[in-house]
């Protein structure tokens, strides 16, 4: 193994910021077409917000911003591709 576990005084919480928007994000995405309504609408909401603190993050250095943001997008996506559907359901 060539890369240290140790961790490294650059290793804080918000590194995981952007890796937890990408999962729930993508979880919202693909739960809007599954028809999973209550956990698609959290996992989105959650998305969009771990995604836009780890974006802000990412500028000052910390973290990443490639993962941050297609969290957010994909949140957003299944947020409101889930509100979509609920208002053609209406």
């Amino acid at each position: 193994m060539t890369g240290s576990t140790r961790p490294v005084e650059t290793d804080t919480p918000a590194t995981a910021l952007g890796p937890t928007a990408l999962v729930l994000g993508t979880f919202s995405a693909a739960g809007t077409w599954a028809f999973l309504i209550p956990w698609t609408v959290l996992a989105g909401a959650l998305a969009i917000t771990f995604g836009a603190m780890g974006m802000h993050y990412a500028r000052r250095g910390t973290g990443r911003m490639w993962t941050a943001a297609a969290g957010t997008a994909l949140g957003a996506a299944g947020f409101i591709g889930t509100a979509m559907l609920l208002w053609s359901m209406s």
